[in-house]
Formats: C-alpha cells, structure tokens, sequence
C-alpha cells in the first residue's frame, strides 16, 4: 500500500501529459480545478484497491459516479491475482549419494607410565614387570602413543553399511621367520553389516570386526574406564578381532533399554546384539590363516531393568550374560616359523554387572583350556587356564567441571598366552584404582595407581615381578 500514492501520482501526470494543448489554453483557476478532480480520483482508487486486496472475495462495491473511466484504468494495470494453488510445487529434496552418508571419526590416546617401585630390570632368565597390554611399562618406556585411531563408517544403502578402521600407533610385535603379518598399517576393522530386517535388529556381518567373546573385549578401548582390558578375558582372543561371518540379534526392548542407558552417558560395549553367533578363522588379527578349521563362538547378554523393586532401584539396570569358543590355533614359535601342531583353544565365560547409577559393579570370568609353553618339556601344551576380575566404579556428573568416575578393579589369570611367541604362560594378580575425569565430550583424562604382580609374557623368563606404577592418560576425541 506504501506504493499506491507514488503510483497515482504518476497516473496524474501521465494523464496531464496526453492533453497538452487543452492545459495550455485552461486559466491557472481552471488547471486547479481539474488537479482537484484528479486528487479526488487518485484518493478513491486508493480507498478501491485497499479494500479489494483485503476482501476474501472480488470486489463488489459499487463505484462512484463519475470515476468510472478512472476506475476502469486502475483495475486493467492492477497485477492479477496468483492463486496459492496455481503456484509452482517446489522439488522433492534430492537424496544423498551413499559416499554422502559416511562420516569419519576416530580418537588417540596419549600415556605416561611411572615406575614408584618394583621390578623395572632383573636379571638374565628372570621377569621384569611387564604388562603385554602395553609395552611402555618397561626400564625404557617414558611418553607413548598408545592408540591412533580413525574410523571410516556410513550406510551404503537402507540394508547395507560399512565400517573401517585404521590404527596409526602400532608395532610389529614378533615378526619372525616366514609368519605374515597383514594389513599394516594397521588394519583394524573392515567389514560389511547386511541387515535382514527393516528394523535392523537382524544382521550379518562379514569381514574382520570383534569377536564375540567376553563383554569387556567387545567394549571399544574409547570407551572402556580402565587402561587396559584384563589378561584373562583378553586371552581368548588377544587384539579382540579375527576374519570371518557373524550374525546378531537385538530385540527392540534390549535395544530400548541400550538406547536409555547410552544417553544417560553410561559407558556401553557397543551394539553387538542380545545374542551373538560367529565363525573366524581363529589365528588372530591380521595373522594368515594356517589350518582349514574354523573358531566358533557365541555368545549372549540381556539387561534386566530392576523398577519394579522399589525407589532405591528406580532405573538401575543389571545385564547377565556369557560366551563359548572352540578353536584350533597355531602359535608362533622361538625359531621364526609357526608351529605346524593346532592346539585346542576351547573356553567359556560369563559376565554380569549393575551399571553405575551412580554406583556400579562389573565382574567377568573365564575357564577353560589353550596352548601354554610347558618348561619341563620345553614345547606348547594344552593346558588349563581360568580368570577374570571385579570391578567397582561410581559416577559423578557434574555442571562445572564435568564428569568424575573414580573406579577400582582387581585381576587374575593363570594360563598362556597364544599371542605372544611360543605362547608363555602368565601369572597376574593386579589391583588397580583410578579416576577418570571428562571435562568436556572431546578431552578424558584417567590417573591411576596399579600394583602388579606378572609373570613376563616371554617363555625364556621365569618367576614373577611386582611393582608399584602411577598410569596416566589423556584421551581426545574427533
């Protein structure tokens, strides 16, 4: 409406402008009175236009006598109206290419160890206090790069998604002789989830991912409160992942509950399925098969919400469940080439824990039975082995300086080790406490005490060492 004057006002003149010899020959008093009329037509073509643009229906009130021509001049150069539904319908969005759909994250870890006392050396034949979890415990050891981590994943289609990770702060441990080893540097994960069902609670997966076995070994190291994951459970299968086929199965109600607790901000060991079924090719990561039997694993957990117990329980959440693995592997020998006998490697296990709300407790045990150096007959035998620990941990979110959650945990293991040479055979006990500490979602920081007692992972050494250790770590995420 701010326009219609200036508009009328340029209609006047233009129609001053077609009667040039007729305004010429009228007296000033004559050229007035015909201004007047026009300032008369102008403020009730005005009056015309404003009620027409803001009735629901055309305009019908009648003209003014003597402005019929006026009139007729404004509605033929007034726009027409658009109707809303003539209008143009805008373009369906344009769905994503499947290289839109991924994204890339990942995360490093940064460590400092501290020996406060204990066996940092000893001599010839006998053990020195090492942790096979991380080689910067050592005489030697000072700042290390523990984890590098980059992780490449996205849905390639509505039943198809991939996942790859690479890990940048690796060694080749025990390269000996005519072993391969493959994938450097250094594959991690890469593997395919092919979903069976529209609500993605079936999958299979195929490639080199986790092997269902113990929930601590699932649990991402990003994620995980400890340092390091316990000698017991992780000697089922050391570096956690094989090459093979696995299929899981989550029920909507487990995965409501998961969902609950992961945005509360518990610590979860991923969405690995309720039920879990897999066979791998049993050598370990990045190894070359050598033999044509395959690792078979199950594996199952359920979450059990404890509400119905009473206020001291409202929201607490207890999780139950177990695993199975019967095996053939091969380890590496002292001389540089594998051992030419498959020995059985067959265990089982169970975990159960109360996620921290906000105290909390985490337990796991193993038994069974693996390749273990004998010194008596200086050769690999099959023998028993069991373990496990007990973990107690309390969380203290906070406003102002972010998450706390102090934490304590105890180990044991006696059995081998299949991932080192000629498969030692180790002696934990270990109490270890800490806190760990997230000021923001992009930065942790854990410092721990640990009192250890090992056996070294290394079959030429006997006894055990003790020591007492400060561990610290800073953790960013991206």
């Amino acid at each position: 409406m701010a326009g219609l004057p200036f508009k009328s006002a340029a209609l006047a003149v233009s129609l001053i402008a077609l009667m040039p010899e007729a305004a010429q020959a009228q007296s000033n008093a004559a050229l007035q009175q015909q201004i007047d009329e026009l300032k008369a037509q102008v403020q009730a073509l005005t009056t015309a236009l404003a009620a027409r643009q803001t009735a629901t229906a055309p305009l019908s009130s009648p003209v003014p006598a003597g402005e019929g021509a006026s009139s007729a001049l404004a509605v033929a150069s007034a726009p027409p109206a658009v109707p809303v539904a003539a209008s143009a319908s805008s373009p369906a969005p344009k769905s994503k290419a499947w290289y839109e759909k991924l994204s890339l994250r990942g995360y490093t870890q940064m460590r400092y160890n501290a020996f406060l006392s204990g066996d940092d050396t000893a001599p010839a034949g006998m053990s020195r206090l090492r942790s096979v979890h991380d080689s910067s415990i050592s005489d030697r050891g000072s700042f290390s790069l523990r984890r590098a981590r980059l992780v490449l994943q996205g849905d390639v289609s509505d039943r198809v998604s991939l996942y790859l990770q690479s890990d940048f702060a690796t060694a080749v441990n025990n390269q000996a002789g005519s072993e391969r080893r493959e994938g450097f540097a250094q594959l991690r994960d890469a593997y395919a989830d092919i979903f069976l069902d529209k609500d993605k609670s079936l999958r299979v997966r195929f490639g080199q991912s986790k092997v269902p076995f113990g929930w601590e070994n699932m649990q991402s190291s990003s994620n995980r409160l400890t340092l390091d994951r316990s000698d017991a459970i992780n000697s089922a299968v050391p570096s956690e992942r094989d090459l093979g086929i696995v299929g899981y199965y989550t029920p909507p109600s487990v995965q409501k509950i998961w969902d609950r607790l992961g945005h509360d901000g518990q610590k979860l060991f991923g969405n690995y399925g309720a039920f879990g079924v897999g066979v791998f090719n049993g050598q370990g990561t990045n190894r070359t098969e050598q033999n044509r039997g395959l690792m078979k694993v199950a594996f199952a957990t359920w979450p059990f919400e404890l509400d119905g117990l009473g206020g001291a329980f409202e929201g607490q959440v207890v999780e139950v469940g177990g695993s199975a693995m019967l095996n053939d592997v091969q380890p590496e020998l002292r001389s540089g080439a594998i051992s030419s006998v498959a020995y059985k490697d067959d265990r089982v296990g169970v975990h159960a824990m109360l996620y921290p709300q906000p105290f909390g407790i985490q337990a796991e045990w193993n038994w069974g039975k693996g390749p273990e150096f004998d010194r008596a007959s200086q050769t690999i035998a099959v023998k028993k082995l069991s373990g496990g620990y007990v973990q107690m941990m309390y969380r203290l979110p906070t406003e102002t300086v972010g998450a706390l959650m102090p934490y304590g945990r105890w180990q044991h293991y006696r059995g081998g080790w299949k991932g080192s040479t000629s498969a030692p055979r180790l002696e934990t006990d270990e109490f270890e406490m800490g806190v760990e500490w997230q000021p923001w979602k992009a930065l942790e920081i854990t410092i721990a005490y640990a009192r250890m007692k090992r056996a070294e992972a290394d079959e030429r050494r006997t006894g055990r060492a003790e020591g007492d250790l400060i561990r610290t770590q800073v953790q960013w995420n991206y």
